[in-house]
């Protein structure tokens, strides 16, 4: 069974940075993509940034140039550098992992609130 744990969420200033850790564990192999997706209130989930098996990243537009998202490989894990956060960027932030050979199998953490405020 595999297991995705976050850490990092938290309570920011506008302007200030959090960085979130998502580690997977257990039987895990051959992953093709991992990102972090976000869910305000009222909103759909959306991906804020994701990095393939191969290492190329993608992120949103909004969000191109404050959050960085990397990976380790070796300890199956990835992480999201967020700057500049704004009272917008506020929503609970879930870690998502893909992997598999064949049969592609998908995995959530189980989420961390991040809250931009004053």
């Amino acid at each position: 069974q595999v297991q995705l744990v976050e850490s990092g969420g938290g309570l920011a200033q506008p302007g200030g940075s959090l960085r979130l850790s998502c580690a997977a564990s257990g039987s895990i192999f051959s992953i093709s993509h991992m990102g972090w997706f976000r869910q305000a209130p009222g909103m759909q989930r959306e991906l804020v940034a994701g990095i393939t098996g191969g290492g190329s990243t993608n992120d949103r537009y909004s969000v191109k140039g404050r959050f960085t998202i990397s990976r380790d490989a070796a300890k199956n894990t990835v992480y999201l550098q967020m700057s500049s956060l704004q009272p917008e960027n506020t929503a609970v932030y879930y870690c998502n992992v893909k992997f598999g050979l064949g049969v592609t199998v998908n995995v959530w953490g189980q989420g961390t609130q991040v809250t931009v405020s004053s």
